[in-house]
């Protein structure tokens, strides 16, 4: 479940606090499982959830901001994705905008719905795909400035 909070607040040791608080929670809702569906996507939900909670309280999930500083980036579409290796995607992934990373996360990595997610995060569906597509912009270009990932350090 490591790997889980990382990727959702993007700083090592903020995630072990979310890890040790989200197998608190786990173990102190336990008895809740009711072996309906499996156990890890059980207590991968917790995890989200307990990062979630992080994220709101520090205010990270503020989409404005982010949108406004992302009109920048180009949407050029290119092939440099299937050059990067998986370590250096999640390193990329880990050190996206708080908003952009949140979306990209529940969507592209947990397989959330548009809809699950703006429900989740008290925002639009709009902007929940709006969040995604400049993840996705985000991504390419630091890829593409880095060098087709495989060169990035």
């Amino acid at each position: 479940m490591y790997p889980v909070c990382i990727r959702y607040v993007g700083d090592r040791e903020v995630a072990q606090d979310i890890l040790q608080d989200g197998f608190v929670t786990l173990f102190s809702k336990l008895g809740s499982y009711k072996g309906e569906g499996s156990f890890d996507g059980w207590a991968r939900r917790i995890f989200i959830n307990t990062a979630l909670m992080y994220l709101r309280k520090k205010d990270a999930l503020k989409m404005s901001d982010e949108l406004e500083n992302a009109r920048h980036l180009s949407s050029d579409l290119s092939d440099q994705m299937d050059d990067i290796g998986y370590k250096e995607l999640m390193k990329l992934i880990t050190s996206l905008p708080a908003g952009f990373r949140t979306v990209f996360n529940m969507y592209v990595i947990e397989g959330y719905s548009h809809r699950e997610i703006a429900d989740i995060l008290g925002i639009t569906e709009t902007t929940s795909r709006t969040q995604l597509s400049r993840a996705r912009i985000w991504l390419q270009n630091r890829i593409k400035n880095n060098g087709n990932g495989r060169r990035h350090k």
